[in-house]
């Protein structure tokens, strides 16, 4: 691809891009309950992520548990629901993979 095509491609991308953010579309998707939700839901994964950088023994294996099941479950309801809910998929893997990581450790320490 020579230059003047590339850089003919990424205006075309970056105009749909803006075309896309300045929609009706993109401001009702913002104003849901499909965006806000996940985006409060990010404070689990974050906080079990920033919690493996600290001592397992204040690990409690029963919540990393029930936070594994809960995880699980919800990142099925976000698959099932229409329209799919990807950014609450995503946040509900990491926290998966997050929770997973302290159960290793919990198990590892007890």
């Amino acid at each position: 691809m020579s230059g003047a095509a590339t850089n003919a491609a990424t205006q075309s991308a970056a105009k749909r891009m803006t075309t896309y953010l300045a929609s009706k579309e993109f401001r009702t998707y913002l104003m849901s309950t499909h965006f806000w939700g996940p985006v409060a839901n990010w404070g689990l994964p974050i906080a079990a992520i920033a919690d493996t950088q600290k001592s397992p023994e204040f690990i409690s294996g029963n919540m990393t548990g029930v936070l594994c099941v809960y995880s699980a479950l919800f990142m099925k309801f976000a698959i099932d629901v229409q329209p799919r809910n990807y950014l609450l998929f995503a946040c509900h893997a990491a926290n998966e993979v997050a929770q997973l990581t302290q159960g290793y450790r919990f198990i590892n320490y007890h």
